[in-house]
């Protein structure tokens, strides 16, 4: 139970952060955000837990992941995001990930001096290295994957995760934020990739359109969002068997 219950306040607050990026970039630019969740898109939802102007914020069924929705099924015109300015695309594609970073920052600043007792500059450039350490680690795993010496092993799926965060909670409040921090920095770091779905791969499609001098179509876009999930879905259930795998044996 205090594996899942870390789980869900480690994760939950990273996505949170993450769209709440997304959210507000959008909301300042004059882009209309019709919902904002907290789970996986294709789940169903189970709650609305309250409206703010046209935004519906909701829970869904399965609490892996979150988004903002640009669409409305109810509204004719369902593509103002995909007829947005490419620099407004741009700005709020890189707000959640920032947001992840910037958060990750901000938590372990005070995990470095509250519970380290280092002094508060020391806290500070500990957590800028940390965030550097950061790049500079999914860099090599990028590396080691591309030259075929990576291994599955090292990636963490959700039980994963919530085995990590369970073993973290009881060691201890400040292990706890430690590990929030560190998990919603790789959460940014990783959301910054090229692949499809991902914030990364949105920023290489907006750069292909400012190539190619005219945008993507609605069709395209869904299919990639499609063969994005897909993937995600596939290496999910991977990585979560291999995840069981280390527990079990």
């Amino acid at each position: 139970m205090t594996a899942i219950l870390a789980f869900l306040f480690v994760f939950t607050s990273a996505i949170l952060v993450h769209e709440l990026g997304h959210y507000l970039a959008a909301k300042r630019l004059g882009i209309k955000v019709y919902e904002f969740s907290i789970g996986f898109p294709f789940s169903p939802k189970i709650a609305t837990l309250f409206r703010h102007k046209e935004t519906e914020f909701t829970l869904r069924l399965l609490p892996l992941g979150g988004f903002v929705s640009f669409s409305n099924s109810g509204d004719k015109d369902p593509s103002q995001f995909l007829r947005t300015d490419r620099w407004k695309r741009t700005v709020i594609s890189s707000a959640g990930p920032a947001f992840n970073i910037a958060f990750a920052f901000l938590i372990l600043t005070p995990v470095f001096f509250f519970g380290k007792g280092l002094p508060i500059y020391n806290s500070i450039l500990l957590s800028a290295s940390s965030i550097v350490d950061g790049f500079y680690g999914m860099f090599n795993l990028l590396v080691s994957f591309i030259s075929g010496t990576g291994s599955m092993s090292q990636l963490s799926g959700p039980i994963g995760i919530a085995h990590i965060a369970g073993k973290a909670a009881k060691a201890g409040i400040f292990d706890l934020l430690y590990f929030t921090g560190m998990l919603s920095l790789s959460l940014g770091i990783f959301n910054l990739l090229p692949l499809p779905v991902l914030d990364g791969g949105h920023l290489v499609i907006i750069s292909i359109e400012s190539i190619k001098r005219r945008p993507m179509t609605e069709k395209a876009y869904e299919l990639i969002g499609i063969a994005g999930i897909a993937f995600f879905l596939v290496l999910t259930a991977v990585v979560s068997y291999r995840d069981v795998l280390k527990l079990v044996y």
